[in-house]
């Protein structure tokens, strides 16, 4: 039985959620995400570098774990998407998406008739490998497979209503580090420009009505994105936080 993901209604019920980055490979780092009380994680397969057999062991233990598993490929390509709903992501990131058409093909590419396109097959990970229903698995996979657009371009911030507008685009996540760079300030997410794209984007979220996520260093960082309405934040990652507790264990031993 497909999982359900209780994240996508709960966005359109004004609700926030905090989750964080996986790039290592190991399935007990998800194990670990759910077990400090994290609402999701993303599959990192845009910066880092894994296998879809590994993608599919990290999705296997997110069942186990009961932590939303969410994947961010590569770049807007169907068979990615494809291949990352049939292992049993409740979730689709795509990067780099700067137009409406671009969000328009996502869209496409994640859900089934009579919503989309996405290419049908009952008999993979996620369909239980035949043993449910086609019909009844369609249907619940459009109910609870989230989409997750970026505004991380020049481009983007440009057709930013016009990317919205597309039907059943849950969240438009902005890329700081990559707005940094189109803003000609690149490494600097702190920059008045870049803050000024971020607050405008999320303005723009909240009168379409979709939810807007972002990244977040830390937890004081979380809080004022909160408080912005943000409601949907990657938290770090499994490697900055091992980083950053290392770090913090050394200065102690040095102090």
């Amino acid at each position: 039985m497909i999982r359900k993901n209780p994240i996508k209604k709960g966005l359109k019920e004004g609700k926030s959620y905090i989750g964080t980055f996986a790039k290592m490979t190991d399935p007990s780092v998800v194990e670990l995400f759910s077990l400090i009380g994290f609402d999701f994680f993303v599959i990192d397969n845009e910066h880092s570098h894994m296998s879809k057999e590994t993608m599919d062991h990290l999705l296997r233990t997110a069942d186990i774990s009961g932590i939303v598993p969410i994947v961010r490929i590569r770049q807007n390509n169907r068979s990615m998407i494809l291949q990352s709903l049939d292992g049993g992501s409740l979730g689709i990131m795509v990067p780099e998406t700067s137009s409406r058409r671009d969000v328009e093909e996502m869209i496409y590419n994640s859900y089934y008739s009579p919503i989309g396109g996405r290419g049908f097959s009952p008999s993979h990970r996620a369909a239980g490998y035949g043993f449910m229903d086609g019909k009844e698995y369609a249907g619940l996979a459009n109910e609870h497979v989230m989409t997750i657009a970026y505004c991380e371009t020049a481009e983007a911030l440009n057709n930013l209503d016009d990317m919205l507008g597309v039907p059943g685009l849950d969240v438009m996540w902005i890329g700081p580090m990559d707005l940094s760079q189109a803003l000609g300030v690149i490494g600097d997410s702190r920059h008045p420009k870049v803050q000024e794209a971020v607050a405008h984007i999320i303005e723009r979220c909240k009168a379409a009505g979709v939810a807007a996520g972002t990244i977040a260093a830390n937890g004081e960082e979380a809080k004022k994105l909160l408080d912005m309405g943000v409601q949907f934040i990657g938290l770090s990652s499994d490697q900055a936080m091992i980083a950053y507790a290392g770090k913090a264990f050394m200065k102690e031993l040095k102090d």
